[in-house]
This record gives structure tokens, sequence and C-alpha cells, in this order.
């Protein structure tokens, strides 16, 4: 039986964001998850993932940004989406039982959430699916300089062939980090974690890595 998601609202600031919270009974850990700049919470992707991950003993927290919630497709600034993360990440903190709270997100998710924390916000570690490096075709445009400072555990999971992040810039980011980051491939991904040649639906893709993240997180929790 999956474990039941609760619908909670968040505050950020004036206005309220939407979040779904799952917690399986032997929770290890939380890991608050953020969309991708073009999708929402509820993308089947997230789905499959939150859900795969509630199924791995970890409780999870997706919600929405605000430009999402307000049904705008430009993405927030990033003051406006770290202001999001912190108000998600207490309201995560708030519901769980003393165990770590880690925050992460796809793509454009993951990259504020990382952000966030490099402004200050307390996390046990950072998960990336996706990290969205640089612009396709412009690997000269990094978006890395706010990752060197970061200590805590970070986890990059990333496609071979996603245009968003050349795995020979991304190993070299990772190295340059230090120990405390990892990066897991997926041969054949592409941003999405799409395979050419392997049809699955989305819910499968993002429940296909919640083994690796869950893994990640058990080990430094």
């Amino acid at each position: 039986m999956p474990t039941p998601e609760s619908p909670v609202s968040v505050v950020v600031g004036d206005a309220r964001v939407s979040a779904l919270y799952a917690r399986p009974a032997d929770a290890f850990a939380t890991l608050v998850v953020a969309h991708g700049a073009g999708t929402g919470m509820d993308h089947p992707f997230l789905v499959g993932f939150t859900r795969a991950l509630n199924g791995k003993s970890v409780a999870t927290l997706r919600f929405n940004f605000p430009y999402r919630e307000a049904g705008k497709k430009f993405p927030d600034r990033p003051p406006a989406a770290i202001a999001a993360w912190r108000a998600a990440m207490a309201e995560a903190a708030a519901r769980s039982g003393g165990e770590p709270v880690w925050a992460g997100g796809k793509s454009f998710g993951g990259r504020m959430a990382s952000m966030a924390v490099a402004e200050g916000m307390a996390a046990a570690g950072l998960v990336y699916l996706g990290y969205p490096l640089h612009p396709p075709g412009k690997p000269e445009k990094l978006r890395d300089g706010h990752l060197y400072g970061l200590t805590l555990p970070m986890l990059f999971l990333q496609g071979t062939r996603d245009a968003f992040a050349t795995p020979a810039l991304l190993e070299s980011v990772v190295a340059r980090i230090g120990p405390s980051a990892t990066v897991e491939w997926c041969e054949g991904g592409g941003h999405t974690f799409d395979v050419a040649g392997l049809k699955r639906a989305p819910e499968d893709v993002g429940a296909s890595l919640a083994g690796a993240v869950a893994s990640f997180l058990k080990a430094r929790s």
C-alpha cells in the first residue's frame, strides 16, 4: 500500500503554496523535493520518485514554487524561490520525528535548494535530480560558483546525455567541491532521465532513482 499523502499549505511571506507530505511509519530521513522550471509538484516523475522513496522508509514533502502556484510559466527569481525553500524546509522539520531533513529537486528546484543552503538554510544534505550546470549548448555559462563553499553531503544524479551538464564539466565540478559530493550517472539518460530506445512512463523513471537516493541518505543519516 502506498504511504498516504497529506495536503499541506505552506506560508511563504504573505502568500501560500501547496505541498504534499507523506511519512512512512519507519522513516529514517525526510527529503523535501522541489519541481523543475516547467512543471509542478504533481508531475508524474516526482510522484513516482517520492512514492518510491516512501516505500524505502523516507518521508517526503514536495511543494510548488510561488510562480507555479499562481499559474505563471516563468520561474521565480532566486530570492522568491529561496524564500519558498526556507518555508518548505521549516514545515518538513516541524513534522519530522527528529530525523535528518534533506533538500533536493529536479533541475531548477535542486539548484534553488543549493542556493538556499549557500545562503544559510539548514539541511542535512542536498540531492540533485539533473543539476542544470549550464544552459544547453553553452558550457561556458556555468552555474557552479555557490557550490564550492558547501561542505554538506551532495548527491548528483545525472544522465550522460543531459544537455544541461556536460559529463566532463560536471565531473570536474564535483571533484573541485571535494569528498562531500558524489555523482552517479544514468547511462544514456537525458535531462528527464529518458533513455533512447527504452520506453518507460515518467512515474517509473522517477521511481527508478529512489533506490540510489535512499541508499545515499541511509549511509549518511
